[in-house]
């Protein structure tokens, strides 16, 4: 088989942001990888056929792959009644608790919602590339995104320690 020109150069050079995206929406570096490698094999094959810049037909691929993916697989989670309890003491590990705190809270947002603030505040894209990496229309985007930051301020997990729950 013959590797398409400027493929390995994309791979090199684009790898380590795309695998940033993958583990953003699947939040575990092995899954991450996985994804990231069916998304390049993917795209491998449709290289020839990709016209200007392939870094976004790759992350659509992602994004793509990481919702079906969700389709097909059993997560193999049961909700509980009973939340664990948060520390009351000052914690010099505190901002990796609240990054946990926000990490958790982005995984019970729906996958549509979640890829949207993955790629809007993680990866900076604007509104039009979303809407083009998501195949939807920029409306759906923006309130795609409203309803996930009104979730995310509804969320009594993410409530500073003191604040009345």
């Amino acid at each position: 088989m013959v590797i398409p020109e400027g493929f390995d150069d994309f791979v090199v050079t684009r790898s380590p942001r795309l695998l940033r995206t993958a583990f953003l929406l699947t939040g575990e570096w092995a899954l991450a990888e996985d994804l990231l490698q069916t998304a390049l094999a993917r795209a491998w094959e449709a290289w020839r056929r990709i016209d200007g810049d392939p870094e976004p037909y790759v992350r659509r691929i992602i994004v793509n792959a990481y919702a079906s993916s969700w389709r097909r697989r059993w997560r193999g989670e049961l909700p509980t009644a009973d939340l664990p309890e948060t520390a009351v003491e000052a914690d010099p590990n505190a901002g990796v608790d609240d990054r946990d705190r926000l990490w958790r809270a982005l995984g019970r947002l729906p996958r549509r919602q979640r890829a949207v603030l993955v790629l809007r505040y993680f990866e900076d894209l604007s509104e039009f590339e979303i809407s083009e990496t998501l195949g939807c229309s920029v409306g759906t985007v923006k309130s795609q995104a409203s309803r996930a930051l009104a979730k995310l301020r509804l969320d009594q997990t993410l409530m500073p320690e003191g604040v009345l729950r």
